[in-house]
């Protein structure tokens, strides 16, 4: 496992897994001389022993690691940290976008890269995970009424519970439900605007931001994942429903907590 300079130790540390060791040094560099810290990892093992005695703020990660699973490894992450997770990698085909936000990504980025852009979805990320998404206003030409939270951003709705400062979402039987960012992103917007449908455009905006560059499918694939986590049943959904043509809605009552 090779490090970079000991940069601030206050800065947010980040971590970049990739077997092209002229790709952790380019990232590296690019990134440490704007005033983040990174780690440089060639190998999954070597990742999470990190995330252990160090674990870093977010996770570049490159698919294409030799005899391991990148995948695989986004799983672990997700199932035992909370951290960002972007997928840098050579594959981009649809199907491995989808798959990458299957198993948890926050972004995904296709090489080669501009690492100007590679930086901004960083930042997106980051963003995300500290602050949460500020989607107040509607979509344009929508009736329904404005949102029913208002005031503290801790909520609850059927059996959970939501706190937008702490980023925590709670189950009175389950306990502490473990969410991407960008899954409590949408989910924060889905209570902001409970009770109206919100198209897929408007939920991209709220909760990603053009920036990012977010691709076709996003939000259905992270409904899904949220689905699977809150419903009893996910094929039949009760809280967040699908309205052909139009988009999603919370199809619950929320109430400030």
């Amino acid at each position: 496992m090779a490090g970079v300079h000991n940069w601030v130790v206050s800065a947010t540390h980040l971590a970049v897994l990739d077997d092209e060791i002229d790709i952790t040094q380019l990232i590296a560099r690019y990134l440490g001389a704007v005033g983040f810290r990174v780690t440089q990892l060639h190998r999954g093992a070597d990742l999470l022993a990190l995330m252990q005695h160090d674990p870093p703020a977010l996770v570049l990660l490159d698919l294409g690691l030799p005899d391991e699973d990148g995948f695989a490894i986004a799983r672990q992450l997700r199932e035992h940290h909370r951290c960002g997770l972007v997928i840098v990698s050579g594959r981009g085909d649809a199907v491995d976008k989808v798959v990458g936000l299957e198993v948890g990504a926050d972004d995904y980025v296709t090489k080669p890269f501009d690492l100007r852009e590679l930086l901004a979805r960083v930042k997106a990320v980051l963003r995300r995970m500290e602050g949460g998404a500020a989607a107040t206003a509607g979509p344009a030409g929508n009736g329904a009424v404005a949102s029913v939270v208002t005031g503290r951003e801790r909520w609850g709705f059927a059996d959970f519970e939501i706190d937008v400062a702490a980023r925590t979402l709670s189950h009175a039987q389950r306990g502490e439900i473990t969410l991407t960012a960008g899954e409590f992103d949408l989910l924060v917007t889905f209570c902001r605007h409970a009770g109206r449908v919100l198209s897929r455009d408007f939920l991209l905006d709220a909760t990603r931001g053009r920036e990012a560059g977010p691709f076709d499918r996003t939000i259905d694939v992270q409904v899904g994942r949220i689905r699977r986590k809150l419903e009893a049943d996910p094929e039949n959904p009760s809280l967040i429903k699908s309205v052909r043509g139009a988009g999603y809605l919370l199809a619950v009552g929320v109430e400030p907590r």
